[in-house]
């Protein structure tokens, strides 16, 4: 689906959306990691312009945000990456920001609150942060279906599956 809406030009990837949602996982299986909220899985989605998913990864809660951007870019539904990549305060990594630029992809986020080292965001950039209301809103579709709030499949294909609707 996501090949055929860019193969019409109606999916633009010149500004994508990436954000987290936690999972309770009732029944175990695969991919279940312990949080402060239980055991319970993470879902990754990137958005595209207008809001339209473009990439799911579902994993284990436990591992932090920023590591699992890349694979949740490699996973995507189109073969194009993203020409910018707008995140939350959790994507502000110096590291990931050097893999995405060799890539060619720019990654926009804001600076968590105890950053050491130099600001590398300046205020233009950061404009197009006020948009990313799109993925927000991605994730509120998908928690209407109460298959996709609480995670009872065990096998993460089926979690997946469910997500995106095959």
């Amino acid at each position: 689906m996501a090949g055929h809406l860019r193969e019409r030009g109606e999916l633009d990837l010149s500004e994508c959306f990436i954000d987290a949602m936690f999972v309770a996982a009732r029944s175990g299986g695969g991919c279940v990691g312990k949080t402060k909220r239980g055991k319970g899985t993470k879902l990754i989605a990137v958005a595209d312009r207008s809001g339209l998913p473009v990439a799911v990864h579902a994993t284990s809660a436990s591992p932090h945000e920023v590591t699992l951007v890349k694979e949740t870019l490699q996973g995507g539904f189109v073969g194009a990456k993203p020409e910018r990549l707008i995140g939350d305060r959790a994507c502000d990594s110096d590291p990931l920001d050097a893999s995405l630029q060799a890539e060619g992809i720019e990654m926009i986020a804001p600076h968590r609150k105890g950053r050491k080292k130099r600001q590398t965001q300046d205020g233009r950039k950061l404009r197009r942060y006020k948009r990313r209301w799109k993925v927000g809103r991605l994730f509120a579709w998908l928690s209407n279906f109460r298959r996709l709030v609480v995670r009872y499949e065990r096998r993460v294909e089926n979690l997946e599956a469910a997500r995106i609707g095959g």
